[in-house]
């Protein structure tokens, strides 16, 4: 009898030590992770502080004084439309089981997703909410496009359609395992290979800037434009809600790792580069060009460069956003001037050069900073940069289409529904009075 047991008791031994050691590694990938999930939740609250009350003191401050309210009014109504819309359909057409194009609409409301479901080592539902984050931002920087001459209904019309139309689907094509995340359809030297959209150079930053000249074409310009108008009204507030944006932008950038780590930190790090380096480069184009740097210009720079990182925030090193943050301060400063004067298009707080530009610049810029010899984390295997260019330049001319055909047609349903924009009377007198009943100085 114990001639039988001791091969047995040897190899149950031999099998539970083996599940032992190989049981954490195999199963690492679907626990649970306290630090990431409590670092995901923190970034989850970072980049719901961009959106209110960053961006909309940022657009509020760039403003006369009589629309100021509108424009915060504005930014706190599509935070709210889109925080129902992602849990209606939004995450589900995102990050469902469907197919390339979209995800289908088997997690509306959340269905099947209760407090035990992951998403890799956080809760979905923790997921769902740093998503919707995102969500709630990217129609909101469209807001810049449209101050002081937009009817509310046309905002809250407007932002719900294009959430669903535009921002849900390319959201699926690049982060949810969509066209965009295989470019193989378009040639074998690119099968296999994923854009690289780290926190939304494409997703958020192109969509909206795109979308942002095409409703200020629409809409036509403001009376005065572009020599009779006044400058912002509040320079502090448009500084305070730049410093909002930048210390939230930490969870915007960060938090796209998913998890508490290096990765995270080194994204984090990328940043802050970029955003300084951008800064000091607009200022001293101004000094060189005006005579004197000014606290709107370096606010704006701080944007350029935060929005220029995005999509490689996760991908360079500081070399990279270094880099970044240099030709940010450069080209979108530039691209400000051609879009007012030489398109002639009251893109009024300029989301098309800041935003779209800077999102499209990075996402080309990655295609080379990503590489370890110019001190980013990789390639993927088997991608030279030409490649990885290629790659990029075909997402982006993918999502500028999608976006400026869909939001064409967004705008021009809209304008045949509620109308998209206020009589001379509302405009001249203001928004905050005309649309909202209330003034936001008492003078």
């Amino acid at each position: 009898m114990r001639v039988t047991l001791r091969p047995i008791g040897l190899f149950l031994f031999a099998l539970g030590a083996v599940a032992a050691m190989s049981g954490p590694a195999l199963a690492a990938e679907d626990k649970l992770n306290g630090g990431d999930t409590a670092w995901i939740i923190t970034a989850t609250a970072l980049v719901l502080f961009m959106t209110m009350p960053g961006l909309a003191l940022f657009y509020g401050g760039l403003v006369r004084s009589k629309n100021v309210l509108s424009v915060l009014m504005q930014c706190f109504g599509i935070c709210c439309a889109a925080s129902v819309i992602w849990l209606v359909v939004g995450y589900s057409i995102a990050f469902g089981e469907g197919n390339a194009w979209w995800g289908g609409l088997g997690k509306s409301f959340l269905a099947g997703i209760g407090t035990e479901n992951l998403s890799g080592t956080i809760p979905e539902n923790v997921f769902f909410m740093f998503q919707m984050t995102f969500a709630i931002i990217t129609p909101g920087l469209i807001v810049g496009a449209y101050v002081e001459r937009i009817k509310f209904s046309a905002v809250m019309l407007f932002s719900g359609l294009w959430l669903i139309v535009v921002y849900a689907p390319s959201t699926h094509w690049i982060w949810g395992g969509g066209i965009l995340a295989d470019l193989g359809w378009a040639g074998e030297s690119l099968k296999g290979y994923a854009t690289m959209d780290f926190a939304g150079g494409l997703v958020v930053h192109a969509n909206a800037g795109i979308a942002a000249l095409i409703i200020a074409k629409t809409l036509a310009s403001r009376t005065g434009f572009p020599h009779d108008l006044r400058p912002p009204h509040n320079p502090g507030l448009v500084m305070i809600g730049a410093a909002m944006l930048w210390v939230g932008w930490f969870g915007f950038n960060g938090g796209s790792a998913l998890a508490a780590n290096g990765g995270a930190g080194m994204a984090i790090t990328v940043t802050h580069i970029s955003a300084a380096t951008a800064c000091l480069v607009w200022i001293t184009i101004e000094w060189f060009k005006f005579g004197k740097p000014s606290l709107v210009g370096i606010a704006t720079g701080a944007i350029a460069g935060l929005a220029t990182i995005t999509p490689g925030s996760g991908f360079v090193g500081p070399v990279g956003g270094l880099v970044f943050g240099f030709l940010a301060g450069i080209i979108c400063f530039y691209m400000i001037n051609i879009v007012k004067v030489k398109w002639k298009i009251d893109d009024s707080l300029d989301v098309f050069a800041v935003h779209g530009v800077g999102g499209i610049l990075g996402i080309l810029l990655t295609s080379f900073f990503a590489d370890k010899s110019l001190g980013g984390m990789g390639l993927p295997e088997g991608v030279t940069m030409g490649t990885a260019f290629m790659g990029q330049l075909l997402a982006v001319v993918v999502t500028v289409i999608w976006a400026g055909v869909a939001s064409f047609v967004i705008v021009k349903i809209v304008q045949a529904t509620v109308g998209l924009r206020v009589n001379s009377n509302e405009e001249t007198e203001g928004l905050d009075i005309t649309s909202h009943g209330e003034r936001s100085y008492d003078l």
